[in-house]
């Protein structure tokens, strides 16, 4: 394939679940479109997701995805803890093992565009020289004083939302001050590649100094004062799978089968540590009388027995296509599948397990479209009774429908593009 003098390569980089790398892929989607080269630099295990959407792969290891399993995910999902331990020990250990991967992808590149996680292309982006561009995936990103995120090992916080900044802003620069050890390794890292040293390499200094995009829609986290001046919120970028999966057939087969289900999924990084949520959820819709789909993961272990005929169970099927045939989505809360089921114009149950997840849940119960249980809380009952209210109330339907068409008249990957071409020139 010849490439055109104009064209300019820009290098993506992003760790973590489907819901940190599809956005990416958007991205890369829209810039191809517009004549650039995009090489999108993640881990050997999304190789193939890369490579099949027609994308330059470039492998940046680290400890995030390749050793993932349960036991990991447990720990990562912690509630208390979890955000310390993908910090410490999972990140910084493999840092200058994905500073050097990083350094050998941008070779050639123009641009180069970072998840909060890949703190590397930071380092690579000043090392080179390189224009930079990062990235926040949720508005928690921000920690903002004045829409204050609700943090992992306080959720009540939630609460204390209408007090505002002045109340906010001290919690704000404790919670930055108790995560700066966190990152020592990376101060030293900096240090040895003859760096300037930052403040907060989680906070400020994961801004570019030259573009900050917030891969959200302003109804779900809008701009406030705080937030860097650089910094502009491009609406959610979906990338939506175009290979049907294994199992479409059977899926399109329950699906009209009957009356809209209720969708039951934990992700792709929750799902591996699932307790009975599946177990507890089958009950709820039989009580409320409802047919169910179950997004159940590879793990046989989270596939109920005996299931009725009114509940299917499929390891995986895009949410872009299964959402909107949904009556009401239960999830986890990522900011992923949260940002799905706005644009399918569902009621939500969210079951929060940690890092941005229970933020992400208080949100969209702030907007009137959703509801939310704690994973202590979780029960066939008390489902039951979240679910019996979402259905039946139908302002609830109403409110979601609503940000439906307006998330429909946004388009993230566009806005994202257009914020980042003038880079390109």
């Amino acid at each position: 394939m010849a490439f055109s003098s104009k064209q300019r390569r820009i290098l993506l980089t992003t760790f973590g679940s489907l819901g940190d790398l599809y956005p990416f892929l958007a991205i890369a989607g829209e810039l191809s479109k517009r004549g650039h080269r995009p090489i999108v630099g993640t881990v050997q295990a999304y190789r193939e997701k890369v490579e099949s959407a027609g994308f330059e792969f470039r492998l940046i290891r680290t400890a995030l995805i390749e050793q993932s399993n349960q036991a990991l995910i447990q720990q990562v999902l912690d509630l208390k803890n979890g955000s310390e331990y993908l910090i410490r020990q999972l990140l910084m250990p493999a840092l200058r093992t994905s500073y050097e991967d990083t350094l050998v992808a941008s070779r050639d590149a123009h641009l180069l565009i970072s998840h909060p996680l890949t703190l590397a292309t930071r380092l690579v982006a000043e090392k080179q020289s390189l224009p930079w561009v990062s990235t926040q995936l949720a508005p928690m990103g921000f920690f903002s004083a004045y829409d204050p995120p609700v943090l992992p090992i306080a959720p009540f916080l939630a609460k204390l939302h209408p007090l505002g900044p002045l109340f906010s802003r001290p919690l704000m620069q404790f919670a930055k001050r108790s995560v700066r050890s966190w990152t020592e390794p990376y101060t030293d890292l900096r240090r040895s590649l003859g760096l300037q040293p930052v403040h907060d390499p989680f906070f400020d200094g994961s801004y570019s100094p030259s573009l900050v995009l917030g891969l959200f829609s302003d109804i779900i986290g809008s701009p406030q004062p705080d937030w860097p001046k650089q910094a502009a919120a491009s609406g959610f970028p979906f990338f939506d799978e175009h290979e049907a999966p294994k199992e479409n057939i059977d899926l399109q087969r329950f699906l009209d089968a009957g009356p809209p289900p209720i969708v039951f999924t934990l992700g792709t990084a929750a799902v591996m540590d699932s307790g009975r949520f599946y177990q507890d959820s089958v009950q709820a819709a039989q009580a409320l009388g409802r047919r169910a789909l179950l997004l159940i993961g590879s793990d046989p272990k989270n596939r109920p027995a005996n299931l009725p005929d009114t509940v299917a169970a499929f390891e995986y099927a895009p949410f872009a296509q299964v959402f909107p045939r949904a009556a009401a989505i239960v999830h986890q809360g990522g900011i992923g599948t949260t940002g799905q089921a706005m644009r399918a114009g569902k009621p939500m149950l969210l079951m929060p397990y940690a890092l941005d997840q229970p933020d992400n849940a208080a949100r969209v119960e702030r907007l009137g479209i959703a509801k939310v249980l704690a994973r202590s809380e979780y029960s066939a009952d008390q489902a039951t009774q979240k679910l019996s209210t979402l259905l039946d109330d139908p302002a609830y339907l109403q409110r979601a429908d609503d940000i439906r068409q307006r998330i429909a008249r946004q388009s993230g990957s566009e806005a994202a593009c257009n914020l980042l071409e003038p880079m390109l020139h």
